[in-house]
């Protein structure tokens, strides 16, 4: 018989800062002083702890936590592999052509699906096993987790809600997370996500590589971008039930399940840096140019995973959040280019400066190393007319986009799912031939005067 004892994990509450070593009980006195792991401790816990890197990581690297808990993360059955739908890590089956590729949003399952069961893999690169690379995943789904838990062993997991809030159910308290925000679970946390609107759906990256962290702001200065105080870890809370239960884990790229007596969210303190946080891509302070030109989209930078080589990270995590243009004879959208690195692109709201139409909320877009992208025809024709001599605000948007040093291999899924729009290539094809050679500029334009 399940049993719940208060504090239950209902009603979450935060503490604010990123990064920070915070430490935090659900009961007086559960968090030794002094020690970590005494050899008695509080409550008749057991004291474990939760690292997140290499103990031998430089202290301002270092991600650890200790739990204290009513059984060990150890107590469980043994696990034998279960079928994955469409999740995983099996990056490369088909070809990665440079082909440009945009998805239609996926439509939320009339079957009963949870968050695990709804989770289906767009691409990746990289490979879990040597911590390295990405997965990147969309969700849809329309049913609480229902005594079942899950952790990934495989990555951190950067979620990105798009219709629908989650209730992020961990071993360290719980997240409420909204389409708008954003929520960030250590490798390795067990979780259960229930669906306070009824339904669901949004984007996961999978991080491989190294923890997420806020970027340097180099000459920007002291502040800009995201802010550490507008991140929010939960305060600890706990369930103490006994019963059947699964434990799902995600391991190797591949889908284990293992029974359970209890409920494995039964952490009652916990100290440490290494925990889920959530940020609400709101209050991000955008940066940008009052004269002419455009910085590169580096500048709306949220947090970046680093690689082994300094400048080039594993993961970036970009949003192109509500702002004002202010740039002087200026083609203000983004430009047309090129890149090294591989663009995955989604729409959480509104629509995307850079698109007319066939880019919904909910739907997707790649655009891989090198291969030509930017404004649509009808894009560049109405930014090309426009008056650039008064601000204009970019509302009604809220765009992202999972950035990585290596080339985004879409999977069977992806390629083969009847949401792909066959037509995409065609948003470029009305880009006419412009070139005057006898007329520098067209008498419409006024040059500007250096």
């Amino acid at each position: 018989m399940d049993r719940a004892v208060e504090p239950t994990l209902t009603e979450p509450r935060y503490q604010s800062g990123f990064g920070n070593h915070f430490a935090t009980e659900a009961l007086p006195g559960a968090l030794p002083v002094g020690r970590n792991s005494p050899q008695r401790c509080a409550y008749g816990l057991y004291a474990e702890q939760f690292s997140g890197t290499a103990f031998t990581a430089p202290r301002h690297a270092n991600r650890r936590s200790w739990l204290y808990r009513i059984r060990p993360a150890a107590v469980h059955g043994s696990f034998r592999e279960v079928e994955a739908g469409h999740f995983g890590s099996r990056f490369g089956e088909l070809a990665a052509a440079p082909n440009r590729l945009r998805w239609s949003p996926p439509p939320i399952p009339r079957a009963p699906t949870d968050f695990v069961a709804g989770l289906a893999t767009l691409g990746g690169n990289g490979s879990p096993d040597q911590h390295s690379g990405c997965g990147i995943h969309w969700y849809a789904a329309n049913r609480a987790m229902q005594r079942r838990f899950f952790y990934d062993a495989d990555g951190e997991l950067l979620i990105v809600p798009q219709q629908g809030a989650l209730r992020l159910a961990t071993e360290l308290g719980v997240l409420d997370v909204a389409p708008l925000e954003i929520a960030v679970l250590p490798r390795g946390l067990r979780f259960r996500v229930e669906l306070p609107d009824g339904a669901a759906r949004g984007y996961v990256c999978e991080n491989f590589g190294a923890p997420l962290r806020l970027p340097d702001l180099g000459p920007i200065g002291a502040n800009g971008l995201a802010n550490p105080r507008d991140f929010l870890t939960p305060v600890a809370c706990y369930e103490d039930r006994d019963g059947e239960f699964e434990l799902l884990a995600k391991f190797a790229g591949r889908l284990w399940s293992a029974p359970l007596d209890h409920s494995p969210l039964d952490v009652v303190a916990w100290h440490g840096n290494h925990a889920p946080y959530k940020y609400d891509l709101r209050r991000f302070n955008t940066i940008g140019s009052v004269s002419f030109d455009h910085p590169d989209p580096s500048i709306f930078l949220v947090l970046q995973s680093p690689s082994d080589t300094p400048g080039v990270d594993n993961v970036d995590f970009v949003i192109f959040p509500p702002r004002w243009l202010a740039m002087q004879d200026t083609f203000r959208p983004p430009w047309f280019h090129r890149n090294v690195a591989s663009e995955f692109m989604g729409l959480i709201h509104g629509s995307y400066d850079a698109k007319a139409e066939g880019f919904e909320p909910g739907g997707a877009s790649l655009h891989n190393c090198m291969s030509g992208h930017g404004p649509d025809a009808a894009t560049f024709a109405r930014a090309s007319r426009a008056d650039t001599s008064r601000p204009v605000r970019v509302a009604n948007t809220m765009a992202f986009m999972f950035e990585t040093r290596t080339v985004i291999h879409p999977t069977r899924y992806a390629l083969q799912s009847p949401l792909l729009q066959k037509d995409y290539g065609a948003v470029w094809q009305g880009l006419k031939k412009n070139f005057t050679p006898g007329q520098a500029y067209p008498k419409t334009r006024r040059r500007r005067v250096r």
